[in-house]
């Protein structure tokens, strides 16, 4: 399998429900650094997996619509616990998303899969990954 992987950070502030998460239940903020890698078993056509520029370009603007943002007040997560679990699959749908679309390139539907991790320090992370259908 290859893959490639580009990485982009983000900025959030958001709080949780449910007592296992103690002092987090109070409004608090995260700087995720963020990996996505991209994998597919052959290579395209032009012997890559993914144009770099198209897919950093693709996370910096899904990291956008979370950057510098409250997640609480963000009608998408209504009611939901934004964990950085919750936050890996999040970006993984939208990225997903856009390379169903078409938004990387054409090749980019060679994609087998994604794996989106959410570092939240250097000694913690989290991540999500899956099958690009």
């Amino acid at each position: 399998m290859y893959t490639v992987c580009v990485r982009d950070h983000m900025m959030i502030a958001h709080s949780f429900t449910g007592a296992v998460f103690g002092p987090a239940q109070r409004m608090h903020g995260a700087t995720y650094v963020v990996d996505v890698e991209f994998r597919r078993r052959e290579l395209d056509a032009d012997a890559i997996v993914v144009d770099i520029g198209r897919a950093s370009e693709a996370l910096r603007e899904v990291l956008a619509a979370l950057n510098y943002r409250n997640l609480d007040a963000e009608p998408d997560f209504a009611g939901r616990n934004t964990t950085t679990e919750f936050l890996a699959k999040t970006i993984f749908d939208r990225l997903a998303a856009r390379i169903r679309e078409g938004q990387l390139g054409l090749s980019a539907r060679g994609i087998e899969s994604l794996r989106v991790t959410l570092h939240e320090s250097h000694v913690a992370w989290a991540a999500y990954e899956g099958g690009i259908s």
